[in-house]
């Protein structure tokens, strides 16, 4: 197998678990890819995160308790405001370092071990084989 050493961009993912009483557990996380332009934004901005709790409100029709890491992109004065124009989203921050509180972090765990020593030729292999874990996990309890 030739590595070429190149990058091909990066993946980021996020992931929320919607819980009710009364159904099935369910897991939402979108995947965006970005290429490997230097000086561009990697990542999910804070619009995206809003895009998808405003998703996940318009799947679940119902008011939301969001319970947030304290990743800076969730605790911006922007997505402060952002949050405050939705009245039917309620919001909490897990204390500073605290993966054993958020039930995302076992399933981002779950699926890092299942790459483990992974060397994905493509940025598009990589994405497909995240979908298909995730796709597994998201009715597990």
């Amino acid at each position: 197998m030739t590595v070429s050493g190149q990058r091909s961009g990066h993946l980021s993912v996020a992931g929320l678990i919607s819980m009710r009483t009364g159904s099935r557990t369910r897991s939402c996380h979108p995947l965006q890819t970005d290429p490997a332009s230097r000086g561009a934004r990697r990542g999910m901005s804070k619009r995206d995160f809003i895009a998808l709790v405003d998703g996940v409100h318009q799947l679940v029709r119902a008011l939301i308790v969001l319970i947030w890491g304290r990743l800076n992109t969730h605790v911006s004065r922007i997505m402060s405001d952002l949050v405050a124009e939705r009245k039917w989203l309620t919001v909490f921050s897990l204390p500073a370092y605290s993966p054993d509180l958020n039930p995302v972090e076992g399933v981002w765990a779950h699926v890092k071990r299942s790459l483990a020593n992974l060397a994905a030729m493509a940025l598009d292999r990589l994405e497909t084989l995240d979908r298909n874990r995730l796709k597994r996990l998201q009715y597990r309890r």
